[in-house]
């Protein structure tokens, strides 16, 4: 059913939250410093970066990557979001337990 994808998808928007976390703590913070602080890969810390640019979530400088002005409003709908995913997910455990 496609877990396999949405495994992943999972993982890479995790690892796109642990190097906003450490912008947040640490910026301005570059690549390499921010792969020493959470052990993710320089090349996936690129990508994150990337991403996290696109989303307008942080913001490149000369010194590295820095949070976007408004980062605590930003992370509160994340957050609410993430509420509201488990909130499906759970609601579709339950009706796969009902199903057996």
């Amino acid at each position: 059913m496609g877990m396999d994808r949405l495994e992943d998808q999972v993982e890479k928007e995790g690892r796109d939250l642990v190097i906003l976390e450490a912008v947040i703590e640490n910026g301005p913070i570059g690549i390499v410093r921010l792969a020493e602080e959470t052990g993710v890969p320089k090349h996936k810390v690129r990508y994150s970066l990337r991403m996290l640019e696109d989303d307008e979530l942080v913001e490149p400088t000369p010194q590295g990557a820095v949070p976007a002005d408004d980062i605590e409003a930003r992370v509160a709908a994340i957050n609410d979001g993430l509420d509201r995913l488990v909130e499906q997910l759970d609601g579709l455990r339950d009706v796969f337990s009902s199903a057996e």
